[in-house]
């Protein structure tokens, strides 16, 4: 049966008018449906969208790995264990779900009521974060790219830059101040003992990853994903692997992040007090693909709103690094193993995964030698 979508391309769309329209308004997603939105605006409709190609119920047998990390740091015997699970889970999912993380499930907790009270302030409240300036270290909009002929994705976000220079704490916004400061400084030693994990399961020195600068920057999207009243038409964010090294996700208990694992999408079940990890580009290219950066995305849904909070590990464009170069961690390598990546500048590594979009696309085989 073919199905003919209401939201047909009009021969007269004035795709940029529609754009601006949204953005001048600086009230985001949201602010579209509190006016009473009942149809989606075209920019927002991403033609030939199938939600059932590779998607389904997975086998019994398929799930998400889920890592205790309860006893890491105090029983031996238990963190090989753990660095075990974390090599499996690395070399064959990209994801994994990590419990008993550290980090007190009243943090989480807490850390999604504040990005939610942001988002759902007065627009005049929100106003003033408004931007698309790179530069800014806190900043609220919506996903929309003004330059390049990409759908729009449903949801806001509220960025805020945290390490390696953080803002200052009048730079955040009220609504979530404290909470943002508390989550984050929890994530950034998570990220410690993480990034230590991964490089005894890589078998390198605990320090290695955090000794090349794996650890340094920090970069965090707190998302808010209204109810859609056509989510068959679009998405919260489309199929993309991220850039950096590693993402730690706290979700809340609505759905819809899915995963692709042997070419089928497997829905990440939301487990309370759990927190995300998955692996990012720039890690597969230094550890050579010993460890893969996997494609997900958000489903757009007709309930609402989901909340989630991604915090990126990645290298922080800025004038003391920009010449900073990454490639295969030569320990890794050898005539049976040679480099499968170029060294890249990590300039024109960002750069380039900006021209290419973010839809669809990895820029890992651009780099491939």
């Amino acid at each position: 049966m073919v199905v003919t979508s209401a939201a047909t391309v009009e021969s007269n769309y004035d795709r940029k008018s529609e754009l601006m329209a949204i953005d001048r308004s600086k009230a985001g997603i949201k602010g579209l449906v509190d006016a009473g939105l009942a149809k989606l605006p075209r920019v927002f409709v991403h033609d030939h969208l199938n939600l059932e190609i590779k998607s389904g119920p997975p086998n019994a047998n398929i799930e998400i790995p889920v890592i205790d990390l309860g006893g890491v740091n105090n029983d031996s015997s238990r963190r090989a264990e753990i660095i075990n699970e974390i090599r499996n889970a690395c070399q064959k999912w990209g994801f994994f779900q990590a419990v008993n993380h550290g980090i007190p499930v009243t943090t989480l907790e807490e850390m999604i009521s504040g990005i939610r009270r942001f988002h759902e302030q007065e627009p005049e409240a929100k106003e003033e974060l408004y931007s698309r300036e790179e530069s800014k270290k806190v900043k609220f909009n919506t996903k929309i790219d003004m330059s390049q002929a990409l759908t729009a994705y449903w949801r806001d976000t509220l960025t805020c830059v945290m390490s390696p220079q953080p803002p200052a704490p009048e730079e955040l916004p009220s609504a979530c101040r404290e909470i943002v400061l508390d989550y984050t400084n929890n994530v950034m030693n998570l990220g410690l003992t993480l990034f230590e994990l991964l490089s005894e399961a890589l078998g390198l020195n605990p320090n290695h990853l955090k000794d090349i600068g794996c650890t340094e920057g920090l970069y965090v999207m707190g998302h808010y994903y209204p109810a859609c009243p056509q989510p068959e038409l679009t998405m919260g964010t489309g199929i993309h692997t991220d850039s950096g090294f590693l993402t730690v996700l706290l979700q809340d208990q609505m759905g819809g992040l899915q995963v692709l694992h042997d070419n089928q999408w497997i829905d990440v079940t939301p487990i309370p007090g759990a927190l995300i990890i998955n692996l990012g580009d720039l890690l597969q290219l230094i550890t050579n693909d010993k460890f893969i950066s996997v494609y997900h995305r958000v489903l757009a849904k007709n309930v609402g709103p989901r909340i989630s909070i991604a915090s990126f590990f990645r290298t922080y464009i800025q004038p003391d690094n920009a010449l900073r170069t990454y490639g295969p961690i030569k320990e890794l390598l050898s005539e049976e193993n040679p480099p499968l990546y170029r060294e890249i500048n990590v300039v024109d590594y960002f750069k380039f995964k900006h021209l290419k979009g973010v839809e669809g696309t990895s820029a890992l085989a651009h780099f491939k030698l």
